[in-house]
């Protein structure tokens, strides 16, 4: 499959922050968001093609248990479920990040399901890619399935205080969901444009209870690849 990168850090978000693990970035996106901050997984994919076995073995090279899928969208990577096997099999806790709209047949202990919200439609950037982009940015029988997972977080990325209508929606579609389960997340790339929105998305959490999700690896390295 295409790699982008593979490397050692600290979890930045979601129920895991701040436990060493190793990130396998897949390389191809079925969507196109506007504010996507891996553009060499999606506008412009890059990377080299590995096998499952180098894989596995890079993993081996770092002293932790705890492997995060990522990308990109790692559901369209070739053999994806196969890797997922292989890592179980070597006891290693598996994170899945996804949009969650493709299922494959994976093993996952976490499953980070991340809906894109209309704020991440590209309208202005790519015509023809927003359509599509839009036309599948949600599909709710992939959610629910991913939240059949031993363990699940929602986690949504929020631009302004008007996206909340649009998440409760989709929540209340969804059904009765642990509210602990559900993690606002503000955009940006940068220090400063995440503490620009933390204190009011901080307060809808609170009214809400759900959870704050901070990007920890952006306060520590800042928006750089491999961390």
């Amino acid at each position: 499959m295409k790699i982008a990168e593979i490397f050692f850090s600290i979890q930045g978000e979601g129920k895991l922050v701040g436990i060493p693990s190793v990130f396998i970035r897949t390389s191809g996106c079925n969507l196109r968001c506007t504010w996507c901050d891996t553009p060499y997984t999606s506008w412009s994919p890059e990377g080299e093609s590995l096998d499952i076995d180098t894989i596995v073995n890079r993993v081996a090279e770092h002293p932790t248990r705890y492997v995060v899928l990522t990308g990109g969208e790692p559901m369209i990577a070739p053999g994806i479920e196969e890797l997922t096997i292989a890592l179980h099999e070597r006891s290693y806790h598996i994170t899945i990040e996804t949009a969650a709209t493709v299922w494959k047949d994976v093993v996952c202990d976490l499953a980070s399901v991340s809906p894109k919200l209309a704020n991440s439609t590209p309208w202005a950037r790519d015509a023809e890619w927003a359509a599509r982009h839009e036309a599948e940015r949600i599909n709710l029988d992939v959610i629910r399935r991913f939240m059949t997972m031993p363990d699940y977080q929602l986690k949504f990325v929020v631009d302004a205080p008007e996206d909340l209508a649009e998440i409760d929606a989709l929540l209340a579609t969804l059904g009765d969901i642990v509210t602990s389960n559900i993690l606002l997340m503000p955009q940006g790339v940068t220090r400063e444009a995440l503490d620009a929105k933390a204190l009011w998305l901080a307060e809808l959490c609170k009214q809400r209870g759900f959870r704050f999700c901070p990007r920890l690896h952006i306060d520590l390295f800042g928006n750089t690849r491999g961390t």
